[in-house]
């Protein structure tokens, strides 16, 4: 299914139903008076978060969405029936806004949730409510009150535990095969993602979390450069944000100088993308020596400390430090939603780990020694 996250429609709400002009006419029954029946209201245009569509590719085969008008009133006092409403299903996390100027109507982040994007038109009322002592036979009826019609954009935000960001062919998609049941394109050159890719990560028979692996962005994305920047809103949502950095010395350029790409990128994009809180995974280690891996960490690490909450090093082939890495996401990712929400988990929070090893154990790091240990998976998380 080809990925669409922004799409352009129309909307028009139903019009109501004019009331009705008539009067009593029986045998026998004289100056019958009035008895027209009001009109049936418009129908509404409402905005359904659908759980099972995950793309807005629907809409690109139809753009026009318009509700049915009121029934009429009519004689012996009838009401004309209201137009159903017109559902309009949207996958969950998608923002609608209005064309004109640009405003936010709704944010639909939520399973089920509705909003009436366009109320439909009220139905007018019959001559029966326009009788007084001094005019026993109005002529008169309301016409029924034309419905809302606007041009609005749907524009679609991935909802996502964890956001992957990086330069291209940094590891992105590898780790998010190897740790998900997702199967996103990997190839040995630059682009292969084209599209944002969603991952289910089971940590546990209980514990999960969703995975958002983004396409990756180079210097001067702000500009247009490579994929531009388009994709960067499907990691606004994201409670952390992993940047993954390649270790490996064919690499061009030094990992300090790839992460600061990217965070000034991010800056552009959005202020408040830089001060997500977001780890750094530095990818490939399998290419580096012990030696080698120990030195690069000791160089990023007072450079990274004020910036960042945790520096891992992983190898997606091996499988070394993934185990570690998602154990410790869970944690963090379950704080962050206890923060968000603090009715979201009945039962008390463990604290979150301070330091990961080898196969997900964890332990506190209180002084400079301590983060020095020779193999670590993760040397400090702030």
């Amino acid at each position: 299914m080809r990925f669409l996250d922004e799409v352009k429609i129309f909307v028009r709400s139903g019009d109501g139903g004019s009331g009705s002009s008539s009067f009593r006419r029986e045998k026998f029954i004289p100056l019958g008076g009035p008895d027209g029946g009001d009109g049936g209201r418009g129908g509404d245009v409402i905005l359904v978060a659908d759980p099972h569509l995950n793309t807005l590719i629907d809409f690109r085969y139809q753009q026009h969405f318009k509700a049915k008008r009121g029934v009429h009133g009519a004689g012996k006092c009838r009401t004309g029936a209201s137009a159903p409403a017109l559902e309009i299903r949207v996958p969950v996390g998608t923002v609608a806004r209005d064309d004109a100027d640009g405003a936010v109507l709704c944010d639909l982040w939520q399973a089920g949730q509705r909003f009436v994007i366009a109320p439909g038109g009220r139905g007018g009322l019959g001559n029966t409510h326009f009788k007084s002592s001094v005019n026993r036979a109005p002529r008169y009826s309301q016409p029924g009150e034309s419905g809302v019609e606007r041009w609005i954009w749907l524009e679609l935000k991935l909802l996502a535990d964890v956001g992957l960001i990086g330069m291209p062919n940094a590891g992105k998609s590898t780790l998010l095969s190897k740790v998900s049941a997702a199967r996103p394109k990997i190839a040995d050159y630059p682009f292969t993602t084209l599209v944002p890719n969603l991952g289910v990560v089971r940590a546990g028979q209980e514990e999960s979390l969703v995975m958002a692996d983004i396409p990756g962005l180079v210097e001067g994305a702000e500009a247009g450069k490579g994929l531009g920047r388009a994709f960067l809103k499907h990691v606004e949502r994201c409670p952390v944000l992993i940047h993954l950095v390649e270790a490996s010395p064919l690499a061009e350029g030094t990992p300090w100088k790839r992460f600061r790409i990217i965070e000034r990128e991010l800056t552009a994009y959005a202020p408040t993308l830089a001060g997500k809180p977001r780890w750094v995974v530095l990818t490939k280690c399998d290419l580096l020596a012990p030696e080698e891996r120990k030195e690069l960490f000791k160089k990023l690490r007072k450079k990274l400390r004020p910036e960042v909450e945790a520096l891992f090093w992983i190898s997606a082939v091996t499988g070394e430090g993934v185990e570690g890495l998602i154990q410790a996401l869970v944690t963090r990712v379950r704080q962050a939603k206890l923060e968000r929400n603090p009715e979201y988990y009945h039962a008390p929070l463990e604290d979150a780990p301070t330091k990961a090893g080898r196969g997900g154990q964890t332990g506190s790091v209180d002084t400079e020694e301590e983060e020095e240990d020779d193999g670590v998976e993760c040397i400090w998380v702030r």
